[in-house]
Formats: C-alpha cells, sequence, structure tokens
C-alpha cells in the first residue's frame, strides 16, 4: 500500500481506502496481506488526514467494524496527536465528540465506549484551563431533564431528544468510569498527573452524590447499578479520601443483599478496601470493620451450604481489609476486640470446610493475610511485640490446626476421580500451606514442632494406632514445610522424629511420598548429625527400588548425598550397589536416573582419591557396554533414545562429580598454572579417554542426528564446567573431534562447548594452539554456511555469535591470526542484527558490544571498522526505525552506547551520512528531529540508561507512535 501521505486522493477516496484496508485485515486469510494492511493502518491513524476521515468512518450507512477503527483512530489522535490542533478548534472537537457519544448511545457497545475513552482523553488535554470542571458539565448535559448548558455540550438539538433517559444515563456513567481510567492508563509526566488527580479528586463532590442516588433508587435498573459500582472502582484509584465516599461505600454493602449485584458490589468493595490511601482515613476504615464483621453470619451459612460464590466473595473483602491495612488496624489500640474478631472471621475462611479446590476455593485467598499479620506483628518495637503475641498466639495457634487439616488429602477413591487440574492446584496450594508454616513457626517458635512431634507420637505410637493415613501424613507434611526452610539443627525433638519414621505403617503412595520428602528436607540435620543415617538410609534405599516412589526416593537421596557425602564412606558399597541395581532394570523414567546419577557424582566425589577411579569405572562399566553394543548396530530410530539416554547419564555424572571439590565456579573461574606431569589425572578425565574412541565411533554413524550429537557435546561441556582447569589434559583430543564434527555437520551444540573452552583454556600457553585451530575450523565452516543467509540455522547463528562475543571478552589475541576472516565475520554479524529471531539479534548485538572496546587493539579489526562501520550504524537504525520489534530496542542502544564509548568521531560520522536521506530511516521523523536524536545520542557517553531512552523515543517517532499523553500540557 502508499504511504497515506502521498496517495494524492480525496478525502472520499481515502475513506474508501481505509474500509478496504479493514477488509482486508479482517477478512483476508493472507497473513503478510494482514500484516501490510495493519502497518497501512498505523500509518493511516498517525498521518494528519485522520482528524478528517475519522468523523466519515463513523457515519451511521458503516460497518460496526469499520465505525470502531473511527472511534480508535479519534481516540489516538487525541491522545497522542494533540499538538496538530489549534485552540479555537477544540470547542468544535467538543462539540462534535459530543453530538457522536449521544447518537451511538444505543450502540454498538464497542464504538461508544472508544467514543467515550476520547472524549476523557479530550477532557485531560483541556483540564484544568480550557475546561475546569469537566465532570459537573458532563453531569448537568446528560440528565435528562436538563439541557445542555452552553459551551458544556453544545450538541445539535437532535441529540438529545434522540437519546432516550435510560440510555443517557448509561452514556453518563460509562463518561465518568473511564475519565480516572484514561488518567491511570496514559503516559504522563509526574507534574501532569499530579495535577489532573488533584482536578478530578476535586469534583468528587458531584459525582459521589449522583452514584449514591442511582445505587440507592429502586428505579433504577440493574445495569445502571452495576455500572455506577464499576464507576466507583476507577474513581477510588483516585485517592479519594475513605470518609468522602464512606456512604456510598456502605451502600455498597447493602448492594451484597442483591444477587444481580453481589459479583459486582464485591469487586467494588475489594477494589476501596485495597486502595493503601484509605490509611489516611483511620477513622473512617476503623468504622467499616463492624460493617465487615456483620457479613460473618451470612458467611457461616454461605459456608455451610456449600455456596461457594458467597463465600468466596464475602471472603475476599475481609481478607481485603484485614491484609492491606493490617498494620494501620493493630495501631488503633481501642478497637483491638474488633479487629481481632476480625482475624477470627480470616481465620474460619482460611477453615473453610471442603477440600480445595474441588468443594471449595476460598481459603487459598487467605494465606498471604497470616504472612502480612505475622511480619506487622514482628516489626513493632519489643514491648508491644510481646503484647499482640500473647493476644493473637492462640490464634496462630488454631491456624496450625486449620492448616494441617486444610493439607489433609481427600479419601483416595475420591482423590483417584479428581482430575490433573485439580490435583495440581491441590499440589500448589499445599505448597502455600508449607510457606505459611513457616512464618507461624516465627511466631510459635520450638513449641510448634513439639506440638507437631507429641501428636505425630500419639499417632504412631499410640494404643490401637488406628488413626488415618491423612491424619500422619498432615503432621509429617508439617514437620518437612518448616524443616525445608528453617534452620532446626538446634531442635530437641528431630532425634524423636528420625526414631518414629521407620515405625510408621505406610500404607499408602501418598504417605510414602510425604516420608521420603520429610527425610530429603532433613538432609542438612542429618549431615551435622551422621549417627542417625544408619536408621534412614534403608528406607530410603528401598523406596529407590519401588517405580511409584521414583520422584521422592530419587530426590531424597540425591539430596543426602549432596549434603552428607563426607559421612556416607560406611554405606558408599549399598548406595552404589542398589543405584546400579535400580539403573540397570530400568525402574525409574529418564529424568530421575539423572537426578540418581548426580547423586552418585556427589558420593563418588567423597571417596578416597585411590578408590574414586575404581568405582567409577565399575559403577560405569555395564552402562559403557550397553553403548558400546549400541554403538556397533546400525543407525535406527529405536536405538536412538537409549544412546541419548546413557550420555545423559554420563553427562548428569559428570556435573557433579569432582574429587576438586573447591574449585572455583565457572563463573569466577581464572588461569591456573598447567597440571605438573607427574600428577595423575582426574578420573573422569581418564573414563572420558577410554570411552572417546567409542564416542567417536557412535559419532560416525549418528552425526547428522542433532540430538544425539547434543548428547555427545553435553558430555563434554558437562565435564568442563564441573572440573575447570582439570580438563585440560582433554583438549587436544576434543579440540580435534569438535572440528571434525562441526565440519561434517554443523551443530550449535559444538559451537556452545567451543564457547566454554575458550572461557576456560584459551589464556593457557598450553593450550591456546588447539583451541586457536578450533576457532578457525569452526568460523571458516560457519562463514561458509552463512553465505546464503542466516535463515535456515537460527540456532548455529546465535551460538557462534556467543562464541565470538567470549573470544573478544577473554581472549581478543585470537582475531591476531591470518586464518580468521574479520570482515565476513563483522559483516555477518550485521546480517544477524536482521533476524527475526530475538535470541539470534541479543546475540549479535552482544557481539558488537564486546567487539568495539577491543577493535584498535587489533589492527584486522580496525580496519573492518573503518570500512564497515557504516553498515552496521545503517543497520542498526534501520531496525530502530521500524524495521525490528521495538522489544529488541535495547539491544541495538547496547551497541550504540559501546560505539559512542569507543570510537564516538566515527559514530558521529556515520550517523551524519545515514541521516542525510530524508526518507531514512522513517518517512515520520523530520530533518530536525533527526538532528536532535544525533546531538543527544552522541552526547551520552557514560549513562547507559540514557541512551536506552534516546533511542526509545527516537523509534518511536520513526514508527508514528512518539504520543507522550498529556504530559504536554
Amino acid at each position: 500500500m502508499e504511504s497515506v501521505g502521498n496517495t494524492g486522493d480525496s478525502p472520499g477516496e481515502l475513506v474508501v481506502t481505509v474500509e478496504n484496508a479493514l477488509q482486508q485485515l479482517y477478512y483476508d486469510p493472507d497473513m503478510e496481506q494482514k500484516n501490510a494492511a495493519q502497518r497501512w493502518l498505523t500509518q493511516a491513524q498517525a498521518s494528519p488526514q485522520a482528524w478528517h476521515f475519522c468523523w466519515a468512518l463513523l457515519g451511521p450507512d458503516k460497518l460496526p467494524e469499520v465505525q470502531f477503527f473511527g472511534a480508535s483512530t479519534l481516540h489516538t489522535k487525541i491522545s497522542h496527536h494533540w499538538a496538530d490542533l489549534q485552540p479555537d478548534q477544540h470547542p468544535g472537537l467538543r462539540t462534535q465528540l459530543l453530538s457522536h457519544v449521544l447518537r451511538f448511545s444505543s450502540g454498538p457497545r464497542m464504538v461508544l465506549t472508544r467514543l467515550c475513552v476520547a472524549l476523557a482523553s479530550l477532557a485531560l488535554n483541556l483540564v484544568p484551563q480550557a475546561w475546569p470542571e469537566p465532570v459537573a458539565d458532563l453531569v448537568r448535559a446528560f440528565q435528562p431533564e436538563t439541557e445542555p448548558p452552553e459551551g458544556a455540550a453544545a450538541a445539535p438539538q437532535e441529540g438529545p431528544q434522540e437519546a432516550p433517559p435510560h440510555a443517557r444515563c448509561l452514556v453518563l456513567l460509562e463518561l465518568l468510569t473511564v475519565l480516572p481510567e484514561e488518567l491511570q492508563s496514559s503516559r504522563l509526566a509526574q507534574a501532569r498527573r499530579a495535577q489532573l488527580r488533584e482536578a478530578l479528586a476535586g469534583e468528587w463532590a458531584t459525582v459521589c452524590p449522583l452514584l449514591r442516588r442511582l445505587l440507592q433508587s429502586p428505579d433504577s435498573p440493574g445495569p445502571v447499578k452495576q455500572r455506577v459500582l464499576r464507576c466507583l472502582s476507577g474513581w477510588t484509584a483516585l485517592g479519594v479520601a475513605l470518609e468522602e465516599s464512606r456512604g456510598l461505600v456502605e451502600d455498597c454493602f447493602s448492594a451484597l443483599g442483591d444477587a444481580e449485584l453481589f459479583d459486582a458490589a464485591v469487586e467494588t468493595i475489594v477494589t476501596v478496601l485495597s486502595q493503601p490511601d484509605c490509611q489516611r482515613c483511620r477513622a473512617a476504615l476503623g468504622g467499616l470493620i463492624p460493617v465487615v464483621l456483620g457479613l460473618r453470619e451470612r458467611l457461616e451459612a454461605a459456608a455451610g451450604a456449600g455456596d461457594m460464590e458467597t463465600t468466596h466473595g464475602i471472603c475476599r473483602i475481609a481478607v481485603a481489609l484485614g491484609e492491606t491495612h493490617s498494620r494501620v488496624l493493630l495501631e488503633q489500640v481501642d478497637q483491638w476486640q474488633d479487629y481481632l474478631a476480625l482475624v477470627n472471621m480470616i481465620l474460619f475462611c482460611t477453615g473453610t470446610p471442603g477440600h480445595y479446590p474441588v468443594s471449595e476455593t476460598s481459603s487459598s485467598l487467605t494465606l498471604t493475610f497470616w504472612y502480612t499479620l505475622q511480619d506487622d506483628i514482628m516489626s513493632l518495637e519489643e514491648e508491644r511485640q510481646a503484647l499482640y503475641l500473647s493476644v493473637y498466639r492462640e490464634v496462630y495457634v488454631r491456624l496450625v490446626e486449620v492448616l494441617l487439616q486444610k493439607a489433609h488429602y481427600a479419601p483416595e477413591e475420591e482423590y483417584a476421580s479428581w482430575s490433573a487440574d485439580d490435583k495440581e492446584q491441590f499440589r500448589t496450594y499445599r505448597v502455600d500451606i508449607s510457606d505459611t508454616l513457616m512464618y507461624v513457626y516465627e511466631m510459635l517458635g520450638a513449641e510448634l514442632l513439639s506440638s507437631l512431634y507429641e501428636r505425630l507420637g500419639g499417632l504412631v505410637l499410640g494404643p490401637g494406632r488406628g488413626a488415618a493415613w491423612q491424619d500422619i501424613e498432615a503432621l509429617l507434611f508439617g514437620f518437612q514445610s518448616i524443616a525445608e526452610t528453617i534452620d532446626v539443627n538446634y531442635s530437641d525433638v528431630i532425634p524423636g522424629l528420625i526414631g518414629l519414621l521407620p515405625r510408621i505403617s505406610i500404607s499408602t503412595v501418598l504417605l510414602a511420598d510425604t516420608v521420603m520428602y520429610t527425610i530429603g528436607s532433613l538432609a542438612e540435620w542429618l549431615a551435622d548429625h551422621p549417627v542417625m543415617l544408619v536408621k534412614i538410609l534403608p528406607m530410603v534405599l528401598q523406596g529407590l527400588a519401588k517405580p511409584e516412589l521414583s520422584v521422592s526416593s530419587v530426590s531424597t537421596l540425591k539430596r543426602i548425598c549432596r549434603e552428607c557425602q563426607h559421612d556416607l564412606a560406611p554405606y558408599a558399597h549399598d548406595i552404589i550397589r542398589v543405584s546400579q541395581d535400580v539403573l540397570l532394570r530400568d525402574i525409574h523414567k529418564s529424568s530421575q536416573c539423572m537426578w540418581l546419577m548426580q547423586g552418585m557424582g556427589f558420593l563418588l566425589s567423597s571417596l578416597p582419591a585411590e578408590a574414586v577411579l575404581g568405582s567409577l569405572q565399575a559403577f560405569l562399566s555395564p552402562h559403557i557396554q550397553r553403548l558400546d553394543s549400541l554403538a556397533q548396530q546400525q543407525p535406527c530410530p529405536s536405538n536412538k533414545p537409549s544412546i541419548i539416554h546413557i550420555l545423559g547419564l554420563l553427562s548428569s555424572l559428570f556435573t557433579t562429580l569432582d574429587i576438586n571439590r573447591h574449585a572455583p565456579s565457572l563463573e569466577t573461574a581464572v588461569p591456573a598454572p598447567p597440571t605438573p606431569p607427574q600428577a595423575p589425572h582426574n578420573p573422569v578425565v581418564v573414563v572420558l579417554q577410554q570411552v572417546l574412541t567409542l564416542i567417536q565411533n557412535i559419532l560416525s554413524k549418528w552425526l547428522n542426528d542433532s540430538e544425539v550429537v547434543e548428547a555427545v557435546c553435553g558430555v563434554f561441556e558437562k565435564s568442563v564446567r564441573t572440573l575447570l582447569h582439570g580438563f585440560g589434559p582433554m583438549v587436544p583430543q576434543l579440540s580435534a573431534m569438535l572440528g571434525q564434527i562441526y565440519c561434517t555437520y554443523p551443530q550449535s551444540s559444538a559451537l556452545d562447548l567451543t564457547r566454554q573452552m575458550v572461557h576456560i583454556f584459551a589464556a593457557e600457553r598450553e593450550f591456546f594452539s588447539p583451541v586457536q585451530d578450533l576457532v578457525e575450523v569452526l568460523t571458516s565452516a560457519t562463514l561458509a554456511i552463512f553465505q546464503q543467509g542466516p535463515r535456515d540455522h537460527p540456532d548455529i547463528a546465535d551460538s557462534f555469535m556467543q562464541l565470538h562475543a567470549q573470544i573478544f571478552k577473554r581472549k581478543p589475541d585470537l582475531y591476531l591470526s591470518e586464518h580468521l576472516d574479520v570482515s565476513s565475520l563483522f559483516c555477518c554479524g550485521v546480517m544477524f542484527l536482521k533476524c527475526p529471531e530475538a535470541g539470534t539479534v541479543r546475540s549479535a548485538s552482544l557481539f558488537f558490544t564486546e567487539l568495539f572496546p577491543r577493535f584498535k587493539d587489533l589492527p584486522a579489526v580496525g580496519a573492518v571498522v573503518l570500512s564497515e562501520g557504516r553498515l552496521l550504524v545503517q543497520t542498526l537504525l534501520q531496525a530502530v526505525g521500524g524495521e525490528a520489534p521495538r522489544s529488541l530496542g535495547d539491544h541495538f542502544s547496547e551497541v550504540l552506547f559501546s560505539m559512542n564509548r569507543n570510537c564516538v568521531g566515527l559514530l558521529a560520522r556515520w550517523l551524519e551520512e545515514t541521516l542525510q536521506d530524508p526518507t531514512f530511516p522513517s518517512t515520520l521523523v523530520s530533518v530536525q528531529q533527526k538532528d536532535a536524536f544525533r546531538q543527544r545520542l552522541l552526547r551520552e557517553q557514560t549513562n547507559r540508561r540514557q541512551v536506552k531512552e534516546v533511542v526509545k523515543e527516537f523509534s518511536l517517532l520513526c514508527r508514528g507512535q512518539q504520543g507522550v499523553g498529556y504530559s504536554t500540557q
């Protein structure tokens, strides 16, 4: 489509073109045509002609979607292009807009709403100088019994007469609703926003009586009352004082008795009570507590009758008041009994009868309140804190009972009938209960653990021992919740708990899972009390052999191996034997097998140095034999999962197997001196050298399969990350293998592994040569791939850019090589900036960001910057100007910032040259705007955030989206 400003169409022809574009947007099946229409329509809305054609699109003979676009265009022009109008045009626009609002009072609703929003935008642009009291004028204009005052709503005479009173009332309420909403959603300067808030809040005295009259009137239909409630919600956000609207809020409570209005009334009351500004009116806020408490009887009746909707709504109201204003209400000493009653009401909500989420949905709303209350009490000064702890202690004791009851599983048959979604919601709900119990511990301390232990002991050891398994499971869940996050090392009940665990009669998988997770939560405690391992490990190893306990038993063993590895030597043989057995029998799913191998890595790391290699080889032997057998066979789909699985086992094991446990992490790794020749190699390196031929054999047959190649690279990458410099002996062999792999069938995983090797080994003299050779081979092969463009290999493009960004950061000397085509590499990076994939653009931007600080020190790079830098700047400006999504703007800003810091003279020249074209990078920006952008950008050489703001504003200008709301008024 031709640019709007260049069509030369008459206004009537332009309207037809807009309608055709809308037809194309809504009904053309071709996405490219839809996108083209969308772009053209956006440009049309930004054009000066839009002030005129929008009215034609609102004609009564137009389709609703055309009318909607006309109303949306009018709002866009008023909110973003207000400066186009002269002051003497404002009254006419207001009159015309009011007339159309009245004409559309009977619908279509979507068009009416957009026109009301446009009128709200107009009001915000004129307040307070040109339109001092817009609300009062609108109320007078739209009330049925009066004619519009002169200058306020000078609509054509047929407008008011044609709109029936009921419709006019709804239009007025719609206007009063969208006015504060438009203020909240607009981009405004802080001072302007404050000015408008103050002006509108001053008109609440006009709005509030009107809303009360409509809400109280028995003649007001339901839709009007619902609109009143929504209107109050919008005005509340303006910070209207609660004292000024308390009567209306109490009317909302009365509306709860109307089933038709109940949901809307709840939403409004919750919105009002959730405003922090209410705390300024403490008396009014305290006066609402009895009103909320008055709902207690209805709440209990609804909960008893299983009325989930009513229970949920009243619960939301109680929580909104108690949670939002907890601190203020605590400080109202003269009302402490009322607030305590409110807290007990919320406790009732927490204990709503039924199983969440199947037969009740209210209890989850209250859990955050208990944290808020506990936090507010604990933050009081010591004397008052002690007082409130004594007052609320009993509440929290009962809360523990309630939470454990709500954590109960339903009877097994009933639970089995739940949907997967219900079970997942219940699992998440129990996590929230677990967090709440942790907060309760802050209030009750060791008393809580003692109480749980006494009750558990009574159930496990008591006479008859016929307790329901859910009771035992809930108590264990309570222990687990606290032990996961609280240091229980000094608790005197944990040894007793450890003694009880083997004596629990386990009859269900759910109880067995919780037993396992409880043991896992005590792993740190066991590390400090290793004598207790002998009681616990047999249970864990027994669970390991049961498929139904796969997740809980494997995760628990992994935690024990990690936390207690220094004390596991007496049990290592049994742990390795059982783990090997379950792995060979394929008891667990692949993900659990990976966890188990990580646990074995921790365990093997703790063995005496002379025993590690032998144990490792014995443990891996069956898997290596299986892998060797698969390698001998011809590739087939049935073998592939087994190969990937075994390689994954090796990767997981090498992730945690580190006999030098105190080595620095990868992120903080620094060059280390070469290992003395007489020092023995790391056991992992020995194993990798032994299986290297086997891996090469697998690759020779599966080289075209990216998943297998990725799994192979994963084995080495995990080893590099764990061993760091200890991996050094493998570098020459691995470099050669990676070069062969990549030249035959390029894979992003090979580039990622090379990046890790560059990070660790490129700075070491011993390994510089093989790493350099590898980088040269990979770079040459990758550049050959992208001679035809990056479209088919976005993953390779992403990894390739990350690799070279790492080289610039860690070892830029690699670019001194004559075998690296730096010019092609630079142009490749420019090409990747145009890719649609965000990850590729981010990595290419990172590449250039790391390049410019180094280019003066590297002759080849410096020469390329001088010859191709202008192309890079042009590409960046094209992207910022509209060719790339706005979400990528920060990445382009980073490149421009790096250039500005390191070659500001060159950047200034390239900006001046590229911006000379009057149509570049967009026809929507003027020469003056481009000059302002260039000057502002070049001034910012130290403030990264400011550069992002400059680029963002220029991008909006180029896209015709430069509106700044009403901040210019």
